[in-house]
């Protein structure tokens, strides 16, 4: 019998990530407590948002409703990589830059693989293939036990399993 095996990968859905930018763009476009605020939020190439808004307060508000819409989406907010600093000051409005993050890291790749073989069933072995990691083994059962345990862990940044075969 053939081994199994599954792609543990760190990807964001391109699309619902638009359509929550959008949903949050009209929302603040015509929200009362927005108005007259400078507030708005636009995309910043692939791989960030830029949010301006008058006050640091607003700038915030601004974020939260992007989260929100994430969220009814089903975007993971690990993707997000909101800075510590929050908004800085820019000229005469505040702007606050959040960065979208995909891929797995080398370094979260051996947090993973170190887990399953802690933790995993004996049978399973993990390789780091670039950004994903592939796990394998005879048994499908014992993959299911990974898959398990790693959505029981609170990992710092958002996992999907694919290529299951």
């Amino acid at each position: 019998m053939a081994d199994s095996s599954f792609d543990i990968v760190s990807k964001i859905d391109r699309q619902e990530v638009a359509n929550a930018l959008n949903s949050a763009s009209r929302e603040v476009a015509t929200r009362y407590d927005f108005k007259n605020v400078g507030a708005s939020i636009d995309a910043s190439g692939e791989d960030a948002v830029v949010i301006k808004a008058n006050t640091e307060e607003r700038a915030n508000a601004v974020l939260d409703v992007f989260q929100t819409w994430l969220v009814k989406r089903k975007v993971s907010l690990k993707h997000l990589d909101v800075p510590e600093r929050g908004p800085q000051l820019s000229g005469k409005e505040y702007r606050l830059e959040v960065g979208l993050k995909e891929g797995i890291s080398q370094e979260n790749a051996k947090k993973i693989g170190k887990i399953i073989r802690d933790e995993g069933p004996k049978s399973v072995k993990s390789q780091i293939q670039g950004d994903e990691l592939r796990v394998t083994s005879k048994s499908r059962d014992d993959l299911q036990a990974v898959q398990a345990l790693l959505k029981g862990k609170d990992l710092d940044f958002a996992v999907q399993f694919t290529n299951y075969r």
